[in-house]
């Protein structure tokens, strides 16, 4: 077994290479000049792999970056606007053809097939074979013995051409582009036993060793097919959320006709008809119409809700009851199913510590590896002169010494992590954030829809002049504020039109008409005089309403704050909000330290403040103000309700209204650490203990087969043991809030 992809360089019928035109077809704009694709590249097997196409992809004019998924086989490359690089063309020249992601994933579907194959190839010539040396073993000689090596000959020979294809082409496919990967040393080992056994059988000699080559492909393929089957399972969150991907949607054409079109050319503004069991293709608005959804995939809760005309909806959710008329708001490329299944992926492909060097380990195999086999041939040839043993202790050498367990130590548990918080709900989006979360001794909230709900209601609307309601709301309609967004709701603002409208993030929403200036915000920014507090409405600088407001506490927030304090640290809130409020909701919490009436810039001053300290520490929030302190911490995250640049921020997204999410996160990044740590010990452990034993002369290539799969796959177990854990009662309710 080895932390190679198995088979990727078996395909024996792989889609064409993309070319420029499909890649600047598969691209999509970032802004600022930018574009990101993502390729599949099935041949990438290991960290020697990926520092490969990664510095030949950096080192072309045009590319900003490239970064592998080892897990997935795909580049993910941002390259400047205008001239799309030669990217298909410098891979294939280094010997990693790439692919458009939609056909390799047959691809990817054909590999544990081909796989079965090969093991049921490999596993009836070992046995047979194995039947043969019985015979040999029990004392059979001369022309006898001959004859069952040469039969053992004949039978070995498909089980190396098919079964050991695999390797073979994996080895030639490096060799041929001078570089080295994992497969050199095992097609090397595996062709020196046959060359051995077929020498033994021509001289006539007593000892061959076409049951130990065969074997070795038999227990090898065994690994491989398992660590396939395995990352499928670790991945299968990944796998599933793409499939709720509908493949099209009915679009109603302004002609009155009705036409159905795939996903991807779903554009926004088109009106789309979704009938009752169908899932909403991309982000959207109900028009007309009415039914329950399941938005379970969404916010996690299993209970429909209902959807009405002026309804927004998010891509994945599910139409139970009735038709309904949408209209898109944005591409699927761009839809919440969309971010979330870049999170997820984006989380397997994060650059951790311990996963930089566990890579970095790893690519020096293959020299090491070689040279030691070599040393070892020459130790035994200057010790005994006797060469038939010196060559097969080398060849155990070569095979025993891999450092697969150690390539798989780091990612196999991002992965089984990543898919641990999405069934909590929990998005993350890069591995490297589990890693910062761990290490958390201090974690600061937001107040306004991160602590609360964020969906304040307007309780004072019947003393405001109806008039002024109207202008207050028009003006909030382009903000995302909680505050804003509930002035909204109060009151109808047809007709009013404002001109350069602008918000400024931390002070409110500002508007020009022939009467003059309006703002709606905090009373120290929209007042002439800068006097007061709370929000309110003033013309050319006077304050001609003031609002206010109530709020509740999201779920769990009090159980959720008393587990961050108790197994983390401090907590501290930080608002733009004024003292009253933040007092009343601190108090309810028992949070001690509270920051009211900040600036943006305000809060990126404490946490600068506790960075000096040496605190590394967690932000939470939602809000436009809070972007650059949520880029800003140690580590940071976001309710999905937050604003669409505070989610593109934050390293974590919790999707669900319960603050349980956080103390989850921590928990399962905390376990995840320690896994991570366990996995290194292990692999370090085994070649310590094995190499040595190699070397001596104490191993075969049968058992230095078995050893080497069986420390790959007690690296993986370990860190399946993550997905075993038995949840507590506070992560049950975060899990199922209904059953709990």
């Amino acid at each position: 077994m080895s932390c190679c992809a198995p088979g990727a360089d078996g395909i024996d019928a792989s889609p064409a290479p993309a070319t420029d035109d499909e890649v600047a077809l598969a691209s999509r704009p970032l802004g600022n000049g930018l574009r990101q694709v993502e390729l599949s590249v099935p041949a990438v097997h290991c960290g020697a792999c990926i520092a490969t196409v990664e510095k030949a992809l950096r080192s072309l004019d045009g590319v900003e970056a490239a970064r592998v998924n080892l897990s997935t086989r795909r580049v993910s490359i941002r390259y400047r606007d205008g001239t799309v690089p030669p990217l298909s063309a410098s891979l294939a020249a280094i010997g990693y053809p790439a692919h458009p992601f939609e056909e390799a994933e047959a691809v990817k579907d054909a590999e544990l097939s081909r796989l079965i194959r090969a093991v049921g190839v490999s596993g009836f010539a070992a046995g047979n074979i194995m039947l043969l040396s019985v015979s040999v073993w029990s004392g059979a000689e001369g022309a006898t013995r001959d004859l069952f090596h040469y039969v053992s000959a004949l039978i070995a020979i498909p089980a190396l051409i098919f079964a050991g294809g695999i390797f073979y082409r994996s080895a030639w496919n490096a060799l041929r582009h001078g570089r080295m990967n994992m497969d050199v040393p095992i097609a090397v080992g595996v062709t020196l036993a046959y060359a051995m056994s077929v020498y033994e059988t021509a001289t006539h000699g007593p000892h061959a060793y076409f049951d130990a080559s065969v074997t070795l492909l038999f227990f090898l393929l065994i690994g491989r097919t398992l660590d396939h089957v395995m990352r499928n399972r670790a991945r299968s969150a990944v796998l599933g959320l793409a499939r709720l991907s509908p493949r099209g949607a009915l679009v109603l054409l302004p002609d009155g006709s009705r036409e159905y079109r795939p996903v991807a050319e779903i554009a926004a503004g088109d009106r789309l008809l979704l009938a009752a069991g169908e899932r909403i293709p991309v982000d959207a608005v109900v028009i007309s119409g009415a039914s329950d959804l399941d938005l379970s995939v969404v916010t996690g809760e299993s209970a429909p809700a209902h959807a009405a005309p002026g309804a927004s909806l998010r891509a994945g959710a599910l139409n139970l009851t009735g038709p309904l008329t949408l209209q898109a708001l944005r591409p699927a490329s761009q839809s919440f199913l969309a971010e979330m299944l870049a999170m997820l992926e984006a989380a397997e492909g994060g650059r951790t510590g311990y996963r930089r060097i566990a890579e970095r380990v790893s690519s020096l195999y293959a020299p090491v590896v070689h040279l030691g086999a070599l040393a070892t041939f020459l130790g035994w040839m200057l010790v005994g002169g006797d060469w038939h043993f010196a060559m097969t202790t080398a060849i155990a050498v070569l095979i025993i010494t891999c450092p697969c367990a150690l390539g798989l130590a780091v990612p196999i548990v991002q992965v089984v992590a990543a898919r641990r918080l999405f069934e909590a709900g929990i998005m993350v989006k890069d591995g490297s954030g589990l890693e910062r979360l761990a290490e958390i001794d201090h974690v600061v909230f937001d107040k306004t829809g991160t602590l609360t709900m964020g969906r304040p209601l307007l309780i004072d609307a019947a003393a405001i002049d109806p008039k002024l309601l109207a202008i207050a709301a028009a003006l909030a309609a382009h903000s995302r504020h909680p505050y804003s967004r509930a002035i909204a709701a109060s009151s109808p603002a047809a007709g009013i039109a404002f001109e350069q409208v602008a918000e400024r993030p931390g002070e409110g929403v500002e508007g020009r008409t022939a009467e003059g200036v309006w703002r709606l915000g905090r009373a120290a920014w929209a007042r002439t005089d800068a006097a007061g507090s709370g929000t309110v409405l003033t013309l050319d600088g006077r304050q001609l309403a003031r609002f206010a407001f109530e709020d509740r506490l999201r779920p769990q927030a009090v159980e959720a704050i008393a587990k961050l304090r108790r197994e983390v640290g401090e907590v501290e809130l930080l608002s733009g909000d004024g003292e009253l409020a933040c007092r009343r909701i601190a108090d309810s919490l028992s949070i001690t330290g509270v920051g009211h009436g900040l600036m943006p810039a305000d809060k990126m001053a404490r946490l600068d403040a506790l960075a000096a300290e040496g605190r590394r520490v967690l932000m939470v929030g939602d809000g436009l103000n809070d972007t650059p302190a949520l880029a800003a911490a140690h580590v940071s995250m976001a309710p999905a309700t937050a604003a669409d640049v505070g989610r593109s921020v934050a390293d974590f997204v919790f999707l669900r209204d319960g603050l349980g999410a956080i103390p989850l996160a921590v928990g399962v990044a905390r376990r995840a650490n320690a896994l991570v740590r366990q996995n290194i010990a292990l692999a370090i452990l085994y070649n310590v203990v094995a190499v040595p034993i190699a070397v001596l002369g104490h191993v075969t290539p049968l058992i230095a087969a078995i050893a080497m799969s069986l420390s790959s796959l007690l690296v993986v177990a370990n860190a399946l043991r993550l997905v075993r854990v038995r949840a507590t009662p506070a992560e049950q309710h975060v899990l199922d809030p209904v059953a709990a």
